[in-house]
């Protein structure tokens, strides 16, 4: 998590660095506050203000786009005694970040938003516990004003969900369904957990456009949500492949790629092709490549989490991948995709 920390006054400074220290981000000081605003809100996870609460809410708001992408900002006053979310609470993790500011300095913090002050169940505060991401985050409201209203919402999954439901949450028929776990697209409001590599193959100088293309194919054959990508992989031929790069580049993806002998090693049943193997030294690119790439501790630039099970005694670093989506190719373009273990339960704060 990328904390940028802004104070004003020697004793505000003293206290910024503390955070600092405690949350492994970067103590600011000497700017005003509308250009270090404008510096980091698009470049980091959360902004903390040592100082008033008016200085943070006039600097953040030329920057506010939407609750989905916004940074948590939290407020702290210089003396320590209140850390008060403004931006984020729950999608943004702010209103954890002002618990943990209180772990570390003595903070009150200072929580606002309904489903907290109620104790209930909060979708959004579930999501980003579960690592997953949210297609239509203005849906969320609905479904938390029925909870705070005493009606109870229906939850299916495409895996078991460990632990006992919440209050106002039960596990239902599709018929019922208010809250969908899943990779696919859904009529209902869905959480897509981020658990996915595509793996590619092309041949030389493919554009960008014409993968673009396919790939918009792929996920209406499949009925898949992109948001489930984490990365993309390859054989290390196409490592410098223009369209490719430019493709990952478009989507925010990071792009890996393996060597031959590696892709050739990996256990599976996979679509074999003699061109392939005659082209490249490998029978098959794009499903290897996707098994090949779950295979790290961390696939999205955060903890795993609910990705692998704690209590697995086979679990470790390198859990293998699952191909959960076969190759699928047109106009020179292939692509699969393959998913890391995932095991979601029913918590949804933190401790």
């Amino acid at each position: 998590m990328k904390i940028r920390i802004l104070s004003f006054t020697d004793r505000g400074e003293t206290l910024a660095r503390k955070l600092a220290g405690g949350l492994g981000g970067l103590a600011d000081r000497g700017i005003s506050a509308s250009e270090w605003t404008a510096a980091y809100f698009a470049s980091c996870n959360a902004l903390i203000f040592v100082g008033a609460a008016g200085i943070a809410v006039r600097s953040i708001a030329p920057h506010l786009k939407h609750k989905a992408s916004d940074p948590a900002v939290v407020v702290v006053d210089e003396g320590g005694r209140y850390a008060i979310p403004i931006l984020s609470g729950h999608l943004g993790g702010a209103n954890d970040l002002a618990k943990e500011i209180g772990r570390l300095c003595g903070a009150v913090p200072v929580i606002t938003t309904a489903t907290d002050i109620e104790g209930r169940f909060a979708v959004d505060e579930w999501a980003r516990r579960q690592k997953c991401a949210i297609p239509d985050p203005d849906r969320i409201l609905g479904i938390s004003s029925s909870i705070l209203r005493g009606q109870t919402i229906t939850v299916t999954s495409d895996w078991p969900i460990t632990g006992e439901c919440p209050p106002g949450v039960q596990t239902g028929p599709a018929g019922n369904v208010r809250l969908s776990l899943t990779i696919d697209r859904s009529g209902a409001l869905h959480l897509v957990p981020r658990i996915a590599v595509l793996g590619v193959g092309c041949k030389r100088d493919t554009c960008a456009e014409a993968i673009e293309k396919v790939f918009a194919s792929f996920l209406e054959a499949n009925s898949l949500s992109p948001l489930c990508i984490t990365k993309v992989c390859s054989i290390d031929r196409k490592a410098h492949e223009r369209g490719l790069l430019s493709f990952c580049e478009h989507h925010g993806w990071a792009f890996e790629t393996f060597h031959a002998q590696a892709l050739a090693e990996v256990p599976g049943s996979f679509t074999s092709s003699g061109f392939v193997m005659d082209t490249v030294g490998v029978d098959n690119v794009c499903e290897r490549a996707a098994v090949l790439g779950c295979e790290v501790s961390d696939i999205d630039g955060t903890s795993c989490g609910a990705s692998v099970p704690p209590e697995d005694p086979q679990s470790d670093a390198r859990s293998r991948g699952t191909l959960f989506i076969p190759k699928y190719a047109r106009d020179g373009v292939t692509f699969a995709l393959a998913v890391r273990p995932y095991a979601p339960d029913w918590r949804w704060q933190y401790e």
